[in-house]
């Protein structure tokens, strides 16, 4: 049975530029060899309802499997690069959410 692919939800603030952009030099190409594909990159713009505390960046990514995101993250030859991600963003929020083609999962008990 296959997996079913997830989205990763990433809002952050940028601490660091430096750091931050040595982990984007080799970020977008890892995530595809791990079967990811980014499908959006926002800059914050306004609160419109709710009660979390915006952050300035967001990024969607949609993974083929959860499994596939584990493999991203947890990728020995990776340390490093997530360490500029770590180094160079704050206030970190990443949830992940199935995929999903209509509401009807919602409606069911």
């Amino acid at each position: 049975m296959k997996s079913k692919s997830i989205y990763a939800l990433n809002l952050f603030n940028i601490t660091s530029k430096r750091e931050y952009l040595a982990y984007l030099k080799r970020s977008g190409e890892e995530v595809t060899t791990h079967n990811g594909k980014v499908i959006a990159i926002g800059k914050f713009k306004e609160s419109l309802k709710g009660d979390l505390t915006p952050r300035k960046v967001m990024i969607l990514v949609e993974w083929e499997s959860k499994e596939a995101f584990e493999n991203y993250m947890n990728d020995p030859l990776l340390k490093e690069v997530h360490a500029h991600r770590e180094n160079g963003s704050g206030d970190y929020i990443w949830h992940s959410f199935e995929k999903l083609e209509d509401f009807r999962p919602f409606f069911r008990d």
